[in-house]
């Protein structure tokens, strides 16, 4: 009987919760959300430059909810399975459909620079004035000025949702000086929630920071000791190229084996993403028997 790999136990790894009084309240005042809000996003702001985090999968992981979030919205049900294969299992050139094109959207915002010119490669349709020109029209506290771009939005283009909380979670970053983004909005706003204007909004919109900060402070903890336990077994493992595979293992949100060919071969990939799973720091993502794909 093989006996199964030793993976050195968690490390002592703590990135603290928000405080409980920032996430219980219920009925409150304008001003009494933006307090709460304000305090959660002092808590993620130490999140954001904490070196331990890892930024580009946490971003990648959040990415992937916010996409799921504005699937939704559009009145669509795929799933993050779906999302996934719609943007991993195309060939070059493929379109991965609308709902993976929001996943691919979201993917390049998060991953580039809250500036005018990279966005507006993502964000089809606006140009880099039109970007600009909402940053810097802006005013008030951080989450003030996302909401002010997000109704702007959201009456010049009705139909646009995702670029518009795209640009909103950017005007957000911007504020707090946050470079990439960190979606938030995009996750704790509901889909009637688009549809209030004014200081019904601004109140939506400091509660959704609030929600979607308590839930990207627990994915950081999270993503934080999974990568510590990831990087632990890499002396383990005797594929050429398997230190380059594990940090693209923690850039990325998802990977097929057929992306790490450009390390190794394909069926050392394959044989790669089993010896991580059998040691317990990588996951099947897709509960199949092919077109597999893992992740932190």
């Amino acid at each position: 009987m093989t006996k199964r790999p030793v993976v050195p136990s968690d490390p002592a790894v703590f990135i603290p919760q928000l405080p409980r009084w920032i996430m219980t309240a219920t009925a409150e005042t304008l001003e009494a959300a933006a307090f709460r809000s304000g305090a959660a996003l002092a808590h993620l702001h130490l999140v954001t430059g904490n070196s331990t985090v890892p930024q580009a999968l946490w971003r990648a992981r959040l990415a992937l909810s916010a996409a799921e979030s504005c699937v939704r919205i559009m009145g669509r049900r795929e799933g993050v399975v779906a999302l996934r294969d719609a943007v991993h299992l195309i060939r070059p050139g493929d379109s991965p459909g609308p709902a993976g094109e929001i996943l691919r959207q979201w993917f390049r915002a998060v991953s580039r620079s809250v500036q005018a010119a990279p966005l507006a490669r993502v964000l089809e349709g606006l140009s880099v004035e039109k970007i600009a020109a909402c940053f810097d029209g802006a005013v008030g506290n951080p989450v003030d000025r996302a909401v002010s771009v997000l109704e702007s939005m959201l009456v010049e283009m009705p139909r646009a949702e995702t670029a518009a909380l795209i640009l909103t979670d950017a005007a957000l970053a911007k504020a707090l000086g946050w470079d990439p983004l960190v979606p938030l909005l995009s996750l704790g706003l509901k889909p009637r929630d688009l549809r209030l204007r004014g200081d019904d909004l601004h109140l939506a919109s400091h509660r959704a920071v609030t929600t979607a900060s308590g839930q990207a402070v627990t994915l950081a903890a999270d993503l934080t000791r999974l990568a510590t336990r990831l990087r632990a077994v890499v002396p383990q493992l005797r594929a050429k190229g398997a230190g380059k595979a594990v940090d693209l293992f923690l850039s990325h949100d998802a990977l097929a084996p057929g992306a790490l060919t450009g390390l190794m071969s394909d069926r050392a990939a394959r044989r790669l993403c089993d010896r991580l799973v059998d040691l317990d720091v990588v996951r099947e993502l897709t509960g199949r028997d092919s077109f597999r794909q893992y992740g932190v």
